[in-house]
């Protein structure tokens, strides 16, 4: 039997208050070297806090905290990675305006006689470059690099500090299945060399690829510690929420007539697109990045422009000039990048949520505050949004109860058809499984629902029916009996062969 790595750092009983709300209550985790370690939890299970304390960026309230077997308090970021622990935040802090070698070696650069030694950090920064695998001039600006790069830099910049412990905070959220593996082969080669790494992800299939031992927290408080080997996706699930989740797909019977209906829409993201969408249907676009979705979804609400084709609504011809001509036909969409797009992080969940209204509950210069009160209220109780307080900022809100509160934000105005853009992306599990019983509640209700995602289990446990692209082509459109992970990537690969290709050859003009 092989005998455990030694412990390298130990956090016992640690705790965490923000005002009303416990963070953390009796925390506890030990970490060996040369080990991966991963921290799983719903959004607001507190890892994030944790991470912060282990980094120095926030204060604990209780609780100890040992590294190589001495206590110690950081009080500072800079306390921290002089300790050897280095943290790689899910936001890369990455200075895009400078080139490699300056975010490598900003706020210590080494000079001598008041001179900066530039062939010095240009040599270690080449050293730890070739460590992590990654192939560029370190003379290049951070701008001109993709975020695979980027991310590999991050990592560089842990390597040359002598980090001894580094923390991945939803390290492979902006990554490619290809650079996902790529980022995975670093951190094998990093567990070899003795590094530990603090792994903290969503991704429960990928943690249980890659870690070592499993940490799961619920709540702010420490659940258990398994290893991978006793691990599954289930037996995960289960302990971060404490109960199991249904993911099977839930059959819909109130699908209705033609709602909207696009002929031929072409544009230089999309060719050629064909589709009808029903009223309380889900309809699910799939595909690779960089197939045209998001873009085809942006075009239907009039948020970018298209050459030609048509688009019809309730048996109308309409093309929208604007994202606001769309919502006044009862159509609403939730973007992609929430933080960017659709949440104004500065002001408060109440606002948030009642934005989309504020014309209709204003009275001159006065807003009906009891009306608007009301509202967001019962938005609360209906979507089951958790929060300290309406008037406390957005930002303050997990992931998925910032999605949420964007979806309320829409529903307020009672839409037909609503647009949802990968709309559980850095949502934990348990999040997940209420925005999509949320989504199946609104289909029942009549609203046609048009579902982008790249997971393929959330296609197929939500889709009425999914169309898949390709390289800005619809490939397939696939009903309940031909929804298969296998028929999914053969239309979103265009490598189409045997029964599937003859059962899509039915219906070349994908009307189906």
């Amino acid at each position: 039997m092989e005998t455990p790595a030694a412990t390298i750092l130990k956090v016992e009983g640690i705790s965490k208050r923000y005002g009303g709300l416990q963070a953390l209550d009796d925390v506890h985790i030990d970490v060996r070297q040369g080990e991966v370690h991963a921290v799983v939890g719903e959004n607001g299970a507190g890892k994030s806090t944790l991470m912060k304390i282990l980094g120095g960026i926030v204060r604990r309230d209780g609780g100890a905290i040992s590294f190589f077997g001495g206590e110690v308090d950081f009080e500072s970021p800079r306390e921290s990675i002089s300790a050897g622990i280095s943290i790689i935040h899910q936001e890369l802090s990455v200075l895009p305006t400078l080139n490699v070698i300056e975010n490598v070696y900003m706020g210590r650069m080494p000079s001598r006689l008041g001179r900066v030694l530039w062939k010095e950090m240009e040599i270690g920064t080449r050293k730890v470059m070739r460590r992590v695998g990654l192939q560029a001039n370190p003379h290049s600006l951070m701008n001109d690099l993709s975020i695979s790069q980027c991310q590999l830099i991050e990592i560089a910049k842990a390597i040359s500090i002598d980090a001894r412990v580094i923390i991945m905070d939803e390290p492979n959220s902006s990554l490619s299945e290809s650079e996902t593996q790529i980022l995975f082969g670093v951190i094998r080669e990093l567990k070899q060399s003795g590094i530990a790494i603090i792994y903290v992800s969503h991704r429960i299939e990928e943690v249980l690829e890659i870690s070592d031992r499993i940490t799961v927290l619920r709540d702010g408080r420490y659940v258990n510690t398994i290893e991978k080997k006793d691990a599954s996706v289930d037996k995960i699930i289960q302990m971060m929420v404490g109960r199991q989740l249904k993911r099977e797909h839930v059959d819909n019977p109130h699908i209705g007539g033609p709602k909207l209906v696009v002929r031929g829409l072409t544009s230089k993201h999309f060719q050629d697109i064909t589709f009808t969408l029903r009223e309380g249907e889900i309809l699910c676009f799939s595909g690779l990045v960089g197939a045209g979705r998001s873009e085809l979804a942006r075009a239907i609400f009039g948020a970018d422009g298209y050459d030609s084709g048509e688009i019809v609504l309730d048996g109308k011809p309409v093309r929208f000039r604007s994202p606001k001509e769309a919502l006044e036909q009862g159509i609403a969409m939730l973007a992609e990048d929430r933080k960017k797009l659709s949440l104004f992080a500065g002001l408060s969940i109440r606002i948030n949520m009642s934005i989309s209204q504020l014309p209709k509950l204003a009275r001159g210069l006065w807003i009906k505050r009891k009306k608007v009160n009301q509202i967001t209220e019962d938005f609360v109780k209906k979507l089951n949004i958790h929060l300290a307080d309406l008037d406390y900022p957005v930002s303050s809100l997990s992931g998925g109860n910032q999605q949420k509160t964007v979806i309320a934000r829409w529903l307020a105005i009672r839409p037909k058809i609503l647009i949802l853009d990968e709309p559980t992306h850095g949502v934990d599990v348990g999040a997940k499984a209420e925005i999509y019983e949320l989504i199946r509640e609104l289909a029942r209700s009549g609203i046609s629902i048009l579902l982008i995602s790249s997971e393929l289990p959330e296609v197929i446990a939500m889709a009425d029916r999914a169309i898949v692209m390709h390289e800005k082509r619809i490939t397939g459109i696939l009903d309940r009996a031909h929804l298969t992970e296998e028929n999914i990537m053969a239309c979103a690969t265009g490598i189409i062969t045997g029964q599937l290709n003859d059962y899509l050859s039915q219906d070349p003009a994908g009307t189906r």
